[in-house]
């Protein structure tokens, strides 16, 4: 099994060996001379800290911490952090409760949040966690805060992000490189909840208890009750609708809820359909009750990912 120091890249050197001979400045936030640790960033910043702080907020800390001082007493060396200042000093303002400014981005967060997990830090891990639940975050990378989520045992930011999900169409190429970084079961019970949608909206639309004039077989024209309706332009709409939904899952991607299907030539080609019996000339769908039906359907569609499989709770100590 690896030594603690190898499996998290860190390294205690002799500052003449890695620092050079001229040691850069300590970072200003961390200078206090009653704090006997000193980390070095790879950008060659030094922060002090107390071992105290380190032992109490990092798991790897503790155990580097417990092992024997240098021969002859004498302080020890920096220990080198192969990560930049735009990583080590977020993580140590959170470890020592200091204030940290506005989150820049995605990758940076995710960033601090992968140095965190390595040096068992909890506490900002899940500080972390709280800040990647904002909807900046998961509307711009769903993906990116689903494998994260279902990684880390979130499972309740794991279900948000996978309903998030439910915009984007999964098979498009540029979505394979974060599918590609899923764990196998995160991905398959994503994939499965994109595809029980779709399959529950295509056994609705195809239903004749919910769309009798366009299902039903075969259906009469409700006004003069001869001519059998020719139902081409419903399966035109159904088709469209499910097409739809195969790219974009979502209600609103579908336009029901929001009118945007009103725009379809499909759409419009349906509620234009009437009966051909000279004299009758009556439409042959109900509009109004077509679209509260298909917005029914959509409504009733399952939303949530199948998570049984992760571990209730996953500890990092």
């Amino acid at each position: 099994m690896a030594a603690p120091q190898d499996k998290c890249d860190l390294k205690r050197n002799a500052p003449e060996e890695s620092l050079g001979a001229s040691l850069p400045a300590y970072h200003k936030d961390f200078s206090s001379v009653d704090s006997d640790i000193v980390l070095a960033s790879s950008d060659g910043t030094l922060y002090r800290i107390h071992s105290y702080t380190l032992r109490t907020t990092s798991g790897l800390f503790r155990t580097i911490l417990s092992l024997p001082p240098p021969p002859g007493g004498h302080s020890p060396s920096p220990i080198e952090i192969h990560e930049p200042d735009a990583v080590v000093e977020p993580l140590l303002r959170l470890m020592c409760g200091f204030a940290t400014p506005p989150w820049p981005s995605l990758d940076a967060l995710s960033a601090v949040l992968s140095l965190a997990e390595k040096w068992s830090a909890p506490g900002p891990v899940a500080f972390l966690h709280t800040a990647l639940s904002a909807d900046t975050f998961l509307s711009a990378d769903p993906l990116r805060i689903y494998a994260l989520a279902t990684h880390f045992g979130w499972r309740a930011t794991a279900q948000r992000a996978a309903a998030a999900t439910l915009t984007l169409d999964l098979s498009a190429p540029a979505h394979a490189p974060r599918l590609s970084q899923l764990a196998a079961r995160a991905l398959l019970a994503l994939l499965r909840l994109h595809r029980t949608r779709r399959d529950a909206l295509r056994a609705l639309l195809d239903s004749p208890e919910r769309f009798l004039a366009g299902n039903g077989a075969p259906f009469h024209c409700a006004a003069c009750a001869v001519t059998p309706l020719d139902n081409t332009s419903w399966r035109a709409l159904k088709h469209r609708i499910f097409r739809e939904a195969d790219a974009r899952p979502r209600a609103d991607a579908l336009g029901v809820c929001v009118g945007g299907m009103q725009a379809w030539p499909e759409t419009r080609a349906c509620w234009a359909a009437r009966c051909t019996k000279p004299g009758c000339g009556s439409v042959n769908y109900d509009r109004l009750g077509t679209v509260k039906q298909l917005r029914a359907c959509v409504v009733s569609l399952p939303s949530e990912v199948d998570l049984d499989w992760m571990d209730q709770t996953i500890s990092i100590d």
